[in-house]
């Protein structure tokens, strides 16, 4: 039996159909709207196409949406000057700064210096340091991404047993302790645990985000399992250049009974996290109630 296929794409649409709603009510019944900034420095194309896709999305919502691009020469005083100008913005309630900046510029500097309330992407420390306690908090876009679409698929998460391959910062960590919050038992696993293979196939859920193409192969699933595969790798087969993800797609989908794709899996709900979370900011820091169903 072909594993159901969680079309992230379709759901992304619906996260950012839910924010439109509320950011209406927001404006008509208390007058105000949500507002993102992006700070972008440099040039690198892919961070580019990224901040426009941000950026258009963010005003089809309802949302301010402010854009800083700044030159690849930028001194790192004025990129802090420019975060504490939109620190004390009340027009702004989520402050993101696309990485990777360039190397001149110190990143956990730049991202510490952002007011936790408006650290829309969930990477200052103190936002790190309150959902590892189980606080409220920022969350990073992506693990958040991947919650809601487990929750969506599953409706309940507790007391499965998930394995997230993966150890970074960005995703692997946040996401073990989203799984934790909503009572999974977790194993965290990465590219040198030892017997992977058989570690994952205990999981009900597995989430990979090791940055390996097709490294998770179809005999390492539990059959019936989730597979979440938070992968984006390029790599080149038969003269063209093809977008895969950590997981072999083919033979995982063969045994998994759900399954992202990649691409239109995780990726699309990234940025609908990212207005999700700006939304939840904006609700915070005006004390109205947070949006149901777009926070962890």
């Amino acid at each position: 039996m072909a594993a159901t296929v969680i079309d992230g794409k379709a759901f992304a649409a619906k996260v950012r159909g839910q924010v439109a709603e509320h950011v209406d009510r927001l404006k008509s019944g208390h007058g105000i709207t949500p507002g993102l900034a992006v700070v972008l420095v440099g040039s690198d194309p892919a961070s580019e196409v990224y901040v426009r896709s941000k950026g258009k999305m963010t005003v089809e919502v309802g949302m301010k949406s402010f854009e800083h691009k700044l030159s690849a020469d930028t001194s790192e005083k004025d990129l802090l000057d420019l975060i504490d100008k939109l620190n004390n913005d009340p027009e702004v309630h989520g402050i993101l700064v696309q990485l990777p900046l360039p190397d001149h510029l110190d990143e956990d500097l730049v991202i510490n210096s952002i007011t936790p309330a408006k650290d829309v992407d969930g990477f200052h420390i103190s936002n790190v340091g309150l959902l590892s306690t189980g606080q409220k908090s920022m969350v990073p876009c992506t693990p958040l991404g991947c919650l809601m679409m487990l929750r969506d698929h599953h409706g309940s998460i507790s007391g499965m047993d998930a394995v997230v391959i993966g150890r970074s910062n960005i995703v692997g960590k946040p996401m073990a302790q989203l799984l934790l919050r909503d009572s999974a038992t977790v194993t965290i696993a990465h590219s040198r645990t030892k017997d992977l293979p058989e570690v994952v196939r205990r999981a009900d859920i597995v989430v990979a985000a090791v940055g390996r193409p097709e490294m998770v192969i179809g005999d390492w699933i539990k059959p019936g399992a989730t597979v979440i595969d938070v992968g984006i790798n390029r790599i080149e087969r038969d003269g063209k250049t093809k977008l895969v993800g950590d997981a072999d797609y083919e033979s995982c989908a063969k045994v998994a009974g759900a399954i992202t794709p990649v691409p239109g899996g995780v990726g699309p709900m990234t940025i609908a996290c990212l207005l999700a979370n700006t939304l939840t900011a904006c609700c915070r820091a005006n004390g109205l109630d947070e949006p149901e169903g777009l926070t962890a």
